[in-house]
């Protein structure tokens, strides 16, 4: 069973920060999580994001200071009922989340993303971006969270897995999560074509076969950890198809390996930007 204890939660007064509230409460009730809401000061020469609120003082320690004040008055009804500390900090983003939360015993950061910076033709803000690469705990962020309309306690999860030796564990954090939740999982495995002629028979008997191969490791590698979960096995571009099939199954969180995104190889690694990009719903990246 997952022990979510310490919820990091990012907070810079912008719409998608608002947006991404109630998914914070929502996990902090079900696992009676301690919560700290932390605000941070840009460098000078970095634009703080829309929502931010515009400070007249020009000094480190009373910018700080005033917005400290501005944070503790922060949302007293959307975070009632939980225990909530409230922080601020100077310096980039990115970094001062990750250190605070490899500091602090931070079990999740939950945190939305702005499509800012060289990111933003992507949609995918470039602090989050190096959070999911630096912080070594559990991400969830939602690219599209005034798009989206998924519930807030997750009941329908999606877990894509790409087969390599860390799959029992994310298999078996995801079910453990799915239990805590009161949620329904069903994995997901991608096969990428083989070929752009699968109409030809052998090139379409082959990828059937790719395919079988696929379900029974994924299947082996799901009992060696005691689960028995519904799997499906697509063919497609992975960040495409992963996105797509949580559309279809109007799934209300993907939860992708969170390895993934540090690694230079692997599959659902080198694509997981894309899939937090693309998807339909938050993304929990374990």
């Amino acid at each position: 069973m997952p022990a979510i204890q310490h919820i990091l939660f990012p907070f810079d007064f912008s719409q998608p920060g608002l947006l991404a509230v109630p998914f914070v409460k929502a996990v902090a009730d079900r696992f009676k999580a301690r919560l700290t809401l932390y605000s941070l000061v840009p460098p000078i020469w970095e634009a703080p994001p829309t929502g931010m609120p515009v400070l007249a003082a020009t000094e480190e320690d009373s910018v700080q200071q005033a917005l400290k004040s501005r944070l503790e008055a922060a949302l007293p009804e959307e975070l009632a009922g939980l225990c909530v500390q409230r922080l601020t900090d100077y310096g980039d983003p990115a970094l001062r989340i990750t250190e605070f939360a490899h500091a602090n015993a931070v079990d999740v950061i939950m945190m939305p993303t702005h499509g800012f910076g060289l990111f933003r033709s992507l949609l995918l803000g470039s602090v989050t971006a190096k959070v999911l690469h630096e912080a070594k705990c559990p991400v969830w962020t939602a690219t599209h969270a005034e798009e989206q309309r998924s519930r807030h306690a997750p009941k329908k999860i999606l877990c894509a897995v790409d087969g390599s030796p860390k799959t029992p564990e994310l298999i078996q954090w995801a079910f453990g999560f799915s239990q805590q939740m009161e949620a329904s999982l069903t994995l997901l495995h991608i096969v990428e074509p083989i070929s752009d002629m699968l109409v030809i028979g052998a090139e379409r008997e082959l990828q059937e076969q790719l395919r079988g191969q696929a379900r029974s490791k994924i299947d082996y590698q799901q009992r060696s950890v005691g689960v028995e979960l519904p799997l499906r096995v697509a063919v497609g571009p992975i960040a495409d198809t992963v996105t797509e099939e949580a559309r279809q199954e109007a799934a209300d969180l993907i939860v992708i390996g969170r390895g993934a995104i540090q690694s230079t190889l692997g599959r659902l690694r080198t694509h997981a930007a894309g899939i937090v990009q693309r998807s339909p719903c938050p993304v929990w990246s374990v």
